[in-house]
């Protein structure tokens, strides 16, 4: 038993570093999915272009989320970190626009599409941000 309070002792740290970068990351996911719907609903905008403003305030939400809580005990200056995330955060958003335009020319609708889409970059950004982004 010893030997498996050892164990999860040393994966604590990532565990919780990976329990609040889901949190953030869910937490940005619903704005950028609220925003996309609503501009959508509203007929402000069409689905490609509403999930650029969605993007842009998700990653509000994502750098300071991140920086604040997941991310805390990084010592990187901001003027380093905000360059690197929002960089990586433009190849995952190139990423995500071209499945999301392939998705929605399978005609599926476009809220389950941008779901799959908000689905499945997330680990990508995880482990590039921890490595890179907020490395000391």
């Amino acid at each position: 038993m010893s030997k498996l309070k050892a164990t999860f002792a040393a994966y604590a740290p990532l565990l919780t570093q990976l329990f609040r970068f889901v949190s953030v990351g869910v937490t940005a996911a619903a704005v950028h999915f609220t925003t996309v719907v609503w501009l959508v609903q509203t007929n402000l905008l069409l689905p490609l272009t509403a999930n650029v403003v969605g993007f842009l305030l998700s990653f509000q939400v994502s750098y300071w989320g991140h920086r604040s809580w997941t991310f805390n005990e990084t010592t990187v200056l901001h003027r380093a970190a905000l360059p690197k995330l929002l960089l990586v955060q433009v190849l995952n958003f190139i990423a995500n626009e071209s499945l999301f335009f392939w998705l929605l020319s399978l005609h599926i609708p476009y809220a389950l599409a941008l779901i799959v889409v908000l689905a499945i970059l997330p680990l990508f950004t995880f482990f590039i941000s921890k490595l890179w982004v907020f490395a000391a």
